[in-house]
């Protein structure tokens, strides 16, 4: 009798210790309120936010383009006869969907030697210092979701050389960033207030 209380106790403590190690899924990523109720994603958004300027709205929007807000995001693979698996189109990965180079440039520039792009704060952080770089770098205000994404897309040496302008359907993407970080400010304010109640910030 002991000895199947003593699996049965072992099998509710690894069914904890599961769930405890489930990483959150917004129930809604078109919605900055949903996406937010998690309180440590939202505590890391104002700290990047707070660290390098770049207001919430502006960060997510860049995050649900480029992930969903999936940790383990990946660029859809090429597929031969419908059935067997080609190369990826780049490494990019995570939620951030950072390149390993333009990663590994960010642990440097920032000394956060323990970042993984699976982990929302390191790439929540990522983003904002990779958008306060093109303030500093290109002059493109913090503020403005399209420029900043174009930059995020294709790199601060490809904005300067405006690679952006032989691609339509990127220009197109961006104004869909834009369109969406002003829906994402919009969310945030009417309910601004309650999360920063339920996180403790002041």
């Amino acid at each position: 009798m002991l000895g199947k209380s003593l699996k049965f106790s072992t099998i509710v403590a690894l069914i904890i210790s599961i769930s405890a190690c489930a990483v959150f899924q917004p129930r809604n990523v078109d919605n900055l309120c949903s996406v937010m109720s998690d309180e440590d994603w939202y505590e890391a958004t104002l700290a990047s936010q707070e660290k390098w300027g770049t207001p919430i709205h502006v960060q997510l929007a860049i995050m649900h383009q480029e992930s969903k807000f999936k940790h383990d995001a990946q660029p859809p693979r090429k597929w031969y006869l419908g059935f067997i698996p080609g190369p990826r189109p780049s490494n990019a990965y995570g939620f951030a969907q950072a390149l390993e180079s333009t990663w590994d440039t960010y642990i440097k520039a920032t000394g956060n030697s323990g970042a993984d792009r699976d982990d929302f704060d390191d790439a929540i952080d990522f983003i904002g210092w990779y958008t306060a770089t093109s303030n500093r770098k290109l002059g493109i205000s913090k503020w403005d979701a399209k420029e900043q994404y174009l930059a995020y897309h294709e790199g601060w040496g490809g904005y300067k050389r405006k690679t952006y302008n032989s691609k339509t359907w990127l220009l197109k993407v961006s104004d869909k960033v834009k369109a969406r970080s002003l829906q994402f400010s919009s969310q945030y304010k009417q309910c601004r207030r309650e999360l920063d109640a339920n996180s403790g910030w002041f």
